[in-house]
């Protein structure tokens, strides 16, 4: 397809950068330990939610200052993804992905051997720009390691890091900081990122970029219908659902009426159910990134709404936290599936923008929230969610629908 092209079909497109030259089992390997640096950074972004009151004692700070660790990595990731893709320019895409991989090392051992707050904050830093650089590259480069056939199955994978630092890399965390204090949590998180970064030393091939991506190679993505519908669809979606999930243990607390235990447990279900839903998502994506986009929306919007009307109990929470982690999983596939079908001549460009897109739908989605739970409540929030999920999938279905289709096999 041209770089003219201002729509594409109703499939995931080739991206530009052609896929490179590897043996089956080392290029599934080499996005493996794509796929596990996700996870470490994921595990590593959200460490701070569950040890956040033993830092701030650690570190002589109060709680809400301490806050300031999950904020600042997420603001300077919005800018980051767009700047690093520029900064980036005809780099090898391996040698971005290695820089990416030793700055999260960096960042984990600052913060395990942090002596003040302040340095705690530089080693946050690094990690937002991690975050920011990561999501940009790593999906074409997944794509890049593997045949056209094979690249929605490795998108999955590699987007997958995101449930799994969720259900098994947080709860771990938060458990040996309670056990060996929270500076351990974030020295096992490095000592993961250092055996990430020598596998991909060892199995990263050359990974040329086709272009360097300059300055007004960004706003390509607001001039291409597609790619400027797919990110309407994204900041509606993700807002809503963040409008509702900032919320999502009190609404199991209050409304259906579940122990503190219970609902821990049911975090867990929520965070494997959005493991699952990556995968669901990728064979969806496979087929048409358009239907994944609505399957997605619909699914999440209807999780939502019923939270507000199925009653209480544990049965009635289960069924809700398992569609919505399964919704929500399917999010990062379907979302990264259009950007690539949208723009297959400027992958990393499309994905700078999804990054930024997701983090003002985040700070939006929270604050929308939260103005609805001080005004009526709980349930307020969720419906406002499901509002703004369903306006993601009506933008969806009547601006995504590309004039030719045309199916690519499944996974």
């Amino acid at each position: 397809m041209s770089p003219s092209c201002t729509t594409c079909d109703d499939s995931v497109a080739t991206p530009a950068l052609a896929p490179a030259a590897a043996a089956p089992r080392s290029a599934w390997l080499a996005v493996g330990s794509i796929a596990v640096g996700t996870f470490v950074m994921v595990t590593t972004e959200f460490l701070p939610v569950g040890l956040l009151t033993d830092i701030a004692r650690g570190l002589n700070v109060s709680d809400g200052t301490a806050g300031l660790m999950v904020t600042m990595p997420g603001v300077l990731a919005a800018f980051a993804a767009p700047a690093l893709t520029v900064a980036a320019g005809r780099l090898d895409r391996r040698t971005v992905v290695l820089a990416l991989t030793a700055l999260l090392l960096v960042s984990n051992l600052l913060a395990a051997f942090a002596p003040s707050f302040s340095t705690m904050l530089v080693a946050r830093l690094l990690l937002g720009l991690c975050v920011g650089g990561f999501w940009s590259f790593a999906p074409a480069v997944g794509t890049q390691l593997v045949p056209p056939a094979d690249q929605p199955r490795a998108m999955s994978m590699i987007l997958a890091g995101i449930s799994v630092g969720t259900v098994l890399g947080v709860p771990a965390g938060a458990l040996l900081g309670s056990i060996a204090g929270w500076r351990s949590a974030f020295a096992a998180s490095a000592l993961l990122t250092a055996v990430v970064l020598a596998v991909q030393l060892w199995l990263l091939p050359a990974l040329p970029a086709l272009r360097a991506i300059r300055p007004r190679d960004l706003l390509t993505p607001l001039t291409r219908r597609l790619a400027a519908v797919g990110l309407a669809a994204v900041v509606l979606m993700v807002a809503g659902h963040f409008a509702a999930y900032t919320y999502l243990k009190p609404l199991l607390q209050q409304i259906f009426g579940l122990s503190p235990a219970l609902v821990t447990a049911l975090l867990l279900v929520y965070g494997a159910a959005g493991f699952v839903g990556n995968f669901i998502g990728g064979r969806i994506v496979a087929r048409s990134p358009l239907t994944a986009v609505m399957a997605t929306a619909l699914l999440l919007a209807a999780s939502l709404a019923v939270s507000t009307l199925i009653g209480a109990g544990v049965a009635a929470g289960a069924v809700v936290v398992l569609a919505w982690g399964v919704a929500f999983g399917m999010v990062p596939v379907s979302a990264t599936g259009w950007m690539l079908k949208a723009l297959p001549e400027a992958p990393e460009a499309g994905q700078a923008m999804l990054v930024t897109a997701f983090q003002v739908a985040i700070a939006s989605g929270a604050l929308l929230g939260g103005l609805a739970v001080d005004g009526r409540g709980i349930a307020s929030a969720m419906l406002l969610g499901s509002v703004l999920v369903l306006a993601a999938a009506a933008v969806a279905a009547v601006l995504g629908r590309a004039p030719r289709a045309a199916a690519l096999s499944a996974p």
